[in-house]
């Protein structure tokens, strides 16, 4: 395993655990984010794991159970790669933040998301030798992390449904741009699920199990959920709301930054704009005087079935303060919603709503 020193500029928000998003000038620059910026979001201590002794057990409601070395791993079964976007849940929380206060949870801006080729085997591959049983309705992952978020502490774990892990897309990853992963993103082995919510996509992971249910794990049947603004996160109990899968379409402007000041005349407003489960990006608008009058944007990546597309857009601007705004639209005709105010929710997932900057240009 290789280590990758993370950039000075990455943006922390806490340290133990370690939890940092990309700085908006990296995100902007290509397709593919880089190693040392790829943000970072844990729930408790990096694991220390030996890969020569690490192992991959599968089991549950199957027909064999499975217990895989990694080279065992990568010897029996064929090897896939495809470039997706991750995206944490709680990506542009600040936004909500700002309409009401969410106590306890990372301020994300626009940067806690990132884009990368994965390499690994397919979900779909392993499962289809262990042979899922007919009552199989989800799959789940342990992680090898243990946070002391839940209580009492326990691993960090999630699923998905069954037609879900058995898509081709789903990866259990060793390799990440073109290298092997390091510590902090999962090593020797994670699951990528594309379209999904990053916490679905289990670090570290140690077992898959064949179940009835969803997951019981805390991760997955009290902290990744989309609660009603009335409820108080600390006393809704286990399945309150809405379980997060598929991430909505959802944009953000990753320059000129929010309270800048601007040359008067032409300026280049960059983003990047992502849709989640099987959607891809198919429009990207952006106005400068809030949304009276939009201009589409270019769109600068090609379209990949997995991944966002970064876009641009020149206006010129005379001396005075702007809104800039950005609405990216989907392959399902989907949009985003207006305003913070509409999605507010108390553990503060899902901020779709319209990016706003204001500049003053001189």
């Amino acid at each position: 395993m290789t280590a990758v020193a993370k950039r000075q500029d990455m943006v922390v928000h806490q340290r133990d655990p370690l939890n940092a998003e990309s700085p908006p000038e990296v995100l902007g620059a290509a397709m593919q984010t880089p190693l040392d910026a790829f943000y970072m979001r844990n729930h408790g201590p990096v694991p220390k794991l030996d890969a020569s002794t690490w192992r991959l057990r599968v089991g549950g409601d199957v027909d064999c159970e499975l217990e895989l070395s990694l080279d065992k791993l990568q010897e029996r079964f064929p090897p896939r790669e495809l470039t997706a976007t991750l995206q944490c849940a709680g990506n542009r929380r600040a936004g909500l933040i700002a309409v009401r206060d969410i106590p306890g949870e990372v301020p994300w801006r626009g940067g806690a998301t990132g884009t990368a080729s994965w390499r690994g085997v397919a979900l779909r591959d392993v499962l289809a030798v262990a042979g899922l049983g007919s009552e199989a309705k989800y799959v789940a992952f342990l992680g090898a992390d243990v946070s002391e978020e839940a209580d009492p502490p326990q691993p960090f774990g999630a699923s998905i449904p069954r037609h879900k892990a058995m898509a081709g897309e789903v990866l259990l990853a060793w390799q990440m741009n073109g290298r092997p992963l390091t510590p902090l993103h999962g090593a020797p082995l994670r699951v990528v699920v594309p379209g999904y919510i990053g916490a679905r996509s289990v670090k570290w992971v140690t077992e898959i199990t064949a179940r009835a249910e969803p997951s019981e794990n805390y991760f997955q049947a009290s902290a990744y959920r989309l609660l009603t603004p009335e409820l108080d996160p600390d006393l809704a109990p286990p399945g309150s709301g809405v379980a997060l899968g598929a991430i909505a379409v959802n944009a953000d402007i990753l320059s000129p930054a929010d309270g800048s000041t601007v040359a008067a005349g032409p300026i280049e407003i960059i983003g990047y704009a992502f849709a989640g489960g099987d959607r891809h990006i198919v429009r990207v608008d952006v106005s400068d005087d809030g949304g009276a009058r939009w201009r589409q944007a270019e769109l600068i990546d090609p379209p990949a079935p997995w991944a966002w597309r970064r876009w641009r857009v020149t206006f010129t601007l005379p001396q005075g303060r702007h809104q800039i705004v950005a609405r990216a639209w989907d392959s399902a005709a989907a949009t985003q919603p207006e305003r913070a105010e509409h999605v507010w929710n108390p553990k503060g997932y899902a901020n779709n709503a319209w990016p706003r900057v204001n500049v003053d240009a001189v």
